[in-house]
């Protein structure tokens, strides 16, 4: 495709524009694509809540319109697959028919089924980016489970191979994806998810918690100016495994007690994306409470729910070292915010972290196992000058490899050719 001195009109369609590393990256990939050309961006999603959702979808940066949020989430916390799919259906006929607009590009994530509408009805290019294959995504623990997924997953295949071109996330997502897809010849291309490190050096630092709610504000933030903390970042789901970061802070805590850094200087703070409306979330966060209750730290462990840009740039700049626990993560964009940060970072050694963090050199990558985090957590606290050492590595290489200005070049270069 030969971009026009206009640039390219291209219209972005996710799911759901909220918080986590899927929407900073459809964010990013937004403003890299109206950074260059002149490209005309409009995103469109099916739910777009302007208290939970990254500034730039807010604040006029970018056209967001909302299309096919009429249609329910879930019925009675169940059938979420089905209710996803027909509510991009339901966004993308709207884009199609009722927008008013002929678009060059259509780029999509997460959810493929709309990709053979854009093939039928329109004469776009659909470019889509394959954050992790769906079906790998879901659990299938009973019979009626497994069989109401096997058209579910050949749909997803098939309208994936529909697509013009495919982007993931990294070279796992990549052998996953040539793994899932085994009828699909196409080779995805690996586009790697960025730090915006513009935007992360305008926002300015805010320890102002007065957003959270009562229950969760254990002890005040602000007391923490002058303590040491690890901070996780992650949404409040099992499959983010933070029970390990608390598992791993109390063994390390018990260690020492008795040692230079006694249990009432360190905490723990988890900030995670929180939604009301999702059973998981408010389950699990109850969880986490009562296990840190259970191990007598309830005190010591801080949990706030769905932070904004200005909260989590003070406690990313004033940890002394991220902690991200979910194993076989698709990639994984919180352990360069703390790399940028300036911070190490103790992650899983499988999944995306084995290609953003350099064991040793930038953080330390461990079996997910109480015992490897303990230990990394007391490496951090016990040879302070090698943590700062290493954060001062981990933003080299941010600045080197994830930063936005490759990001914009990598991506148009690709819709161009399209």
């Amino acid at each position: 495709m030969v971009k026009d001195e206009k640039g390219l009109n291209i219209a972005i369609l996710h799911p759901d524009l909220g918080i986590g590393g899927a929407e900073r990256l459809i964010v990013d990939l937004a403003l890299g694509l109206k950074s260059v050309g002149n490209n005309q961006v409009t995103m469109y999603t099916s739910r777009h809540d302007p208290k939970r959702c990254f500034k730039e979808t807010s604040n006029g940066e970018l056209d967001v319109h909302v299309a096919g949020g009429y249609f329910p989430r879930h019925f009675f916390n169940r059938f979420m697959v089905i209710c996803a799919i027909i509510r991009n259906l339901l966004a993308a006929l709207y884009i199609i028919f009722f927008s008013g607009q002929k678009y060059d590009v259509i780029v999509l994530d997460q959810i493929s089924a709309s990709i053979p509408l854009f093939k039928l009805f329109t004469n776009s290019k659909v470019l889509f980016y394959c954050h992790f294959p769906d079906k790998l995504l879901t659990s299938r623990t009973s019979l009626i489970k497994r069989l109401y997924r096997i058209p579910i997953d050949l749909f997803e295949e098939f309208t994936t191979g529909c697509a013009d071109q495919v982007l993931v996330n990294s070279n796992f997502t990549s052998s996953i994806y040539k793994k899932s897809f085994k009828h699909l010849k196409n080779t995805p291309s690996v586009l790697y998810p960025i730090i915006n490190t513009n935007e992360f050096d305008k926002t300015k630092q805010s320890h102002n918690f007065s957003n959270q709610p009562i229950e969760n504000n254990i002890i005040n933030p602000i007391k923490l100016d002058d303590k040491e903390f690890f901070l996780s970042i992650n949404r409040y789901e099992r499959k983010k495994d933070l029970k390990l970061a608390l598992d791993a802070f109390s063994v390390f805590i018990s260690n020492n007690e008795s040692g230079s850094k006694g249990k009432d200087d360190i905490y723990l703070v988890f900030a995670g994306g929180y939604d009301t409306g999702l059973k998981e979330n408010v389950e699990h966060l109850q969880e986490l409470k009562d296990k840190a209750k259970e191990y007598g730290l309830e005190n010591r462990v801080i949990f706030l729910v769905t932070i904004n840009e200005e909260q989590k740039q003070w406690l990313l700049l004033n940890c002394c070292c991220l902690i991200y626990t979910p194993s076989f993560e698709h990639f994984g964009i919180t352990p360069l915010e703390g790399m940028y940060a300036g911070k190490p970072v103790i992650a899983v050694n499988n999944g995306g972290p084995l290609e953003t963090v350099v064991d040793g050199k930038t953080g330390y990558l461990c079996n997910p196992t109480t015992k490897d985090f303990a230990d990394a957590f007391n490496k951090i606290i016990t040879d302070p000058n090698n943590s700062k050492k290493m954060g001062i590595n981990g933003k080299q290489r941010v600045n080197d490899k994830f930063s936005f200005k490759p990001f914009a070049q990598n991506l148009n270069t690709i819709v161009k050719k399209l």
